[in-house]
């Protein structure tokens, strides 16, 4: 079956290693007709050389020797795109091999126009921090005007390149959640289709844009202006306390689970504390040893794909970062 040819959208600035294991996880996608296109945010290390040494037709590089911003890299990137689908992948984020072609598929049975799947977190060295399955389509359509439901930032969604175009490009005023607003326009053109399995590995690291704790409550407050509605701000107050940790002010990350409790997120809280108690035991290397954590099937799933993809042995410990990209063959599309 045809599913189509799907534009690859990768926006970058300074992240070379990074850079070249999203791209090995995009270029070994099963089963899927591919073009890629890197849009380089005039990066200064040696992301140019790193690209310069891919000997992949289905590779096109983009550059903006003046740094724009997500959105606008984004629109650039979808802008000159060729293919049926367009799918957007920050560079610091990976994918199953067959989280493309899954996503074609449920869009094909269900006759819809854009598709998301389910996601785990990642450290910065690609172990498994956390993750759970996302909601429903139907739940989704509920709560996307309130809270960014999908999960993975803008990693996570296929779409068809003429609704995207419907739709409209992402929103350059918007440098937070300019995912989340436009997953809420692509609802007004109809109801996703979903892929509950765990295809993307969102990486959560120091750097990650969620940190900008000021940008995320303007984006926030700007949305529910355009769209005419009310954020469901406990959740929003889980993300900040997130961000808070992540930069290491502890009480300022209290602050916002006290808030988001208040708001109606109690139980979120506790979940969110749990990951971020199995992170820490993470970074000590201890995860591997949790039989609880090891026997979730949501976290097996996406192990299974992780530990070929980035070199891990089956006993969980890490094997040396492959340098070089391995692309598969065009007789294997």
């Amino acid at each position: 079956m045809n599913l189509g040819r799907v534009s690859v959208v990768v926006p970058t600035r300074n992240r070379s290693r990074l850079l070249a294991m999203t791209l090995r996880s995009v270029l070994c996608q099963q089963n899927v007709e591919l073009e890629v296109i890197v849009v380089d945010e005039g990066s200064t290390d040696d992301t140019a050389a790193m690209l310069s040494r891919l000997a992949d037709s289905r590779v096109r590089v983009l550059r903006h020797e003046t740094p724009y911003g997500l959105s606008t890299a984004r629109n650039r990137g979808a802008g000159a795109a060729g293919g049926d689908w367009l799918a957007f992948i920050d560079d610091d984020d990976l994918w199953a091999p067959d989280k493309l072609a899954q996503q074609l598929r449920a869009a094909a049975s269900t006759g819809r126009d854009w598709v998301y799947t389910g996601c785990v977190n990642i450290s910065h060295d690609a172990q498994i921090v956390g993750g759970r399955p996302p909601l429903a389509s139907e739940q989704v359509m509920k709560v996307i005007p309130r809270f960014n439901a999908i999960p993975g930032g803008g990693s996570n969604v296929a779409v068809r390149r003429s609704i995207w175009q419907c739709a409209g490009p992402f929103d350059a005023r918007l440098r937070r959640c300019e995912d989340w607003e436009m997953w809420i326009r692509l609802a007004k053109h109809g109801a996703p289709a979903c892929v509950s399995r765990p295809l993307v590995a969102y990486r959560v690291h120091d750097a990650n844009m969620s940190l900008d704790v000021g940008g995320i409550v303007d984006a926030t407050k700007l949305i529910e202006t355009l769209h005419d509605t009310t954020a469901d701000w406990g959740r929003v107050h889980r993300w900040l306390a997130e961000s808070y940790l992540r930069r290491g002010q502890r009480f300022a990350a209290v602050g916002q689970f006290l808030r988001a409790a208040v708001h109606g997120q109690p139980d979120g809280v506790i979940a969110d504390i749990g990951d971020i108690l199995r992170r820490r035991l993470t970074r000590r290397r201890e995860r591997d040893s949790d039989p609880t954590f090891a026997r979730d099937p949501w976290i097996a799933a996406a192990a299974e794909w992780l530990r070929p993809l980035y070199g891990h042995n089956d006993d969980g410990s890490q094997l040396r970062p492959q340098a070089q990209l391995t692309p598969q063959p065009p007789s294997q599309r």
